[in-house]
């Protein structure tokens, strides 16, 4: 067993590896083809990245109506490795309105290419290929920009009064749109508010945008703002703009607006008494500081792991050498393979090294009834063992003595990590981040309850790491966690953030345990950052939580 041990050893330390960085993109596409010739198409385009052979969709832009050559307003935010080749494929779908679905909608066109060639060209233009990979007319723009270290973002929230009435029955439908203008003079689309309609005094909704996007990091950078009149044709009416900094921007930080005159340069030339067409307000401009995961780790972030373990029927009698759960004298069955792999690279995050260890699906001694949340050292008082080693050495005492049963419920061991997370989430503190590692043959019976859970657990500090062990069928696994398409609850409730990390163990089992640390452990920095920062939570510093700290260990 000891080689196990020692290669998961090496592969720690992966986080600090410098090679990650944040890039933005941005889309633009040219000369979308109508599919029906009475209307423009309502373009979309959905960003998807290869992961074990598959595409999982990463993110998508909003809709742009009737629109041929749409500029999307959206920002995608992606980690860049560069020691590895991360396959990238944009397709475009034309929405119909009547509904949002990406299921009916009709695609008109991909394209794929690898992270590092956009990175390396800062700018990419592709011919997008239809079905069959033939060359269509359309082409797609990808735009990259590293984030580099001012990873601060802003929020806005602008209002206008008195704009231009251009519609001749109703009035205008304004929108606004802000360009940060580059050293190049050329102008960058940073952010397009949704169209407040029939309303010549819109307050549009606050939105964050990265101070890199906005102005790359120069506060005296000039941005131009622009208003318009959307018009469902897709040709919108120009009302008026202006030019503005973030310097100035910055003085609604306090409480104050910041107001701007909108002109329309042809009305300035040829009306004599032309004083503006209405004015852009500032009611609140706040800098968010975003925080990284070593910040909060080195501020005292603790993370808990909880492992739990299927010991259901379906994964075949142990004493069965075809058992995923066999008992061989010296060879590590699929589970134990598992656990050992994936926990000692979690084991160097807990800093306490110690792991409650549960199962379920089981009969358990005395009474032999089934047990969806049991301690695998059978002592529910303490259910925790020191450190893997002794994580391994519970399950391999407790298989001989239960009863291999069913059905496979998952919720229970949620919703029990859930209560230590939700407690912890009372101290409004960034001490505890609570990370359940479930292993599992991969069919799940009470899916249900289980979705209602993880949307429940997604409001807390906590995440959940899902391992398949053997070669079931895991696509309910691959449901769960929300890459392709966000999960809701039976109710409809949406996930507030996705906390559900799937890893088929299948596919790692030749590959070296850094590729395996990097899977499992791939999204766990950025889940513990959206969490903290989404609720204002700052990293302690090291001297605050060193002296938070009892001395003597």
């Amino acid at each position: 067993m000891s080689n196990i041990y020692e290669s998961a050893a090496n592969s720690l330390g992966l986080f600090s590896s410098p090679c990650l960085t944040k890039v933005e993109l941005r889309v633009a596409c040219k000369g979308i083809s109508d599919r029906d010739a009475l209307s423009k198409p309502d373009p979309c385009v959905v960003l998807k990245m290869q992961s074990h052979g598959q595409w999982l969709e990463v993110d998508r832009t909003e809709v742009i109506r009737s629109c041929i050559n749409p500029t999307f307003s959206k920002v995608f935010t992606l980690d860049f490795y560069f020691e590895e080749v991360q396959r990238l494929r944009y397709e475009l779908y034309d929405i119909s309105s009547s509904h949002n679905g990406i299921k009916e909608a009709d695609f008109l066109g991909a394209m794929e290419c690898t992270f590092g060639q956009i990175v390396s060209q800062r700018q990419l233009s592709k011919a997008l290929l239809k079905q069959g990979n033939t060359v269509g007319k359309s082409s797609i723009l990808i735009i990259a920009e590293e984030l580099s270290g001012n990873d601060d973002y802003v929020e806005l929230s602008f209002s206008a009064r008195k704009l231009d009435d251009k519609d001749f029955f109703s009035k205008s439908d304004p929108f606004l749109e802000i360009f940060r203008i580059n050293d190049d003079s050329t102008q960058q689309l940073v952010h397009r508010t949704e169209t407040v309609m029939n309303n010549l005094n819109p307050v549009w909704k606050t939105f964050k945008v990265s101070l890199n996007s906005l102005c790359s990091g120069d506060h005296d950078r000039m941005l131009k703002c622009k208003v318009y009149d959307w018009d469902s044709n897709g040709k919108h009416d120009f009302i008026g703009e202006f030019e503005a900094m973030f310097k100035e921007m910055r003085g609604a930080m306090d409480g104050r607006q910041v107001q701007w005159e909108c002109i329309n340069p042809k009305y300035k030339v040829k009306k004599k008494n032309y004083k503006n067409s209405g004015i852009v307000i500032l009611n609140q401009c706040k800098i968010i500081k975003m925080h990284s995961f070593l910040d909060y780790i080195m501020g005292g972030c603790q993370i808990q792991f909880t492992v739990a373990i299927d010991f259901t029927a379906s994964n075949g009698d142990p004493r069965n050498s075809c058992s995923l759960h066999y008992i061989h004298p010296y060879q590590p069955n699929e589970y134990l393979k598992a656990l050992v792999a994936v926990g000692e690279i979690c084991q160097d995050y807990d800093s306490d090294k110690m792991f409650p260890a549960f199962g379920f699906g089981a009969r358990i001694p005395p009474d032999f009834k089934v047990s969806h949340d049991f301690a695998v050292n059978f002592n529910e008082d303490n259910p925790e063992c020191a450190g893997i080693q002794d994580v391994v050495e519970a399950y391999q005492n407790c298989l001989p003595k239960i009863q291999l049963y069913g059905p496979t419920n998952i919720a229970p061991i949620i919703q029990k990590v859930a209560k230590s997370a939700s407690e912890e989430m009372h101290t409004k503190e960034a001490m505890q981040y609570f990370i359940l590692l479930i292993l599992t043959d991969g069919v799940i019976t009470d899916m249900a309850d289980t979705r209602e859970a993880i949307v429940h657990a997604s409001h807390l500090p906590m995440s959940v790491i899902i391992v398949g062990v053997g070669n079931a069928d895991f696509s309910d696994m691959q449901m769960l966690d929300g890459d392709d398409g966000i999960l809701r609850s039976p109710k409809g409730e949406p996930v507030l953030r996705d906390i559900v990390q799937f890893v088929p163990f299948r596919n790692f089992k030749h590959a070296t345990p850094a590729a395996l640390a990097k899977s499992v452990l791939a999204e766990v920095p950025n889940q513990v950052v959206d969490y903290y920062n989404s609720k204002g939570i700052k990293p302690k510093c090291p001297s605050e939580f060193e002296s938070s700290r009892t001395f003597g260990h």
